[in-house]
């Protein structure tokens, strides 16, 4: 079950939306409290493609490896993340539409063990907080990139 939806138009091409939105590099731009990634998989972005990103919370650095576990060219793709029993997937499916691209999001959490449990509402807070807002900054910063 999702705890975060978003929908946002951007007005690209499917393909420059797409590329841009699974170009990970991007990470430090569109969402808050990332200052790195590193990409862990070489080649094309596609099913078991991982990457590790870095965020500053608090003052406190904190790594995730990030693994793209389904993945449709400039359709669809899933990220997850799983470490302390706390499994973050986010799904993204991309549109083309008169204006542009419509980007659908979604973000799931799924806990594990009793602590993660009782906590989970605090823990889809905290990541509600930090992410809820990363389609607004993927929209500006690709209606920004001139295109090539």
């Amino acid at each position: 079950m999702s705890f975060i939806n978003k929908t946002v138009i951007i007005r690209k091409p499917i393909e420059e939306v797409f590329d841009e939105a699974t170009n990970f590099k991007n990470g430090p731009e569109v969402m808050d409290n990332v200052i790195d990634v590193e990409i862990l998989t070489e080649g094309p972005v596609r099913e078991g493609f991982q990457f590790k990103e870095t965020r500053e919370i608090r003052g406190r650095k904190a790594s995730a490896i990030i693994e793209i576990t389904d993945y449709k060219h400039n359709k669809s793709y899933t990220a997850r993340s799983e470490q302390n029993g706390i499994d973050l997937r986010y799904h993204y499916s991309f549109t083309e539409t008169t204006e542009g691209t419509r980007v659908d999001f979604e973000g799931e959490l799924i806990t594990k063990g009793l602590r993660n449990t009782l906590t989970k509402p605090l823990i889809q807070m905290i990541i509600k907080k930090e992410d809820e807002k990363h389609l607004d900054h993927l929209k500006k910063h690709i209606e920004t990139v001139p295109s090539e």
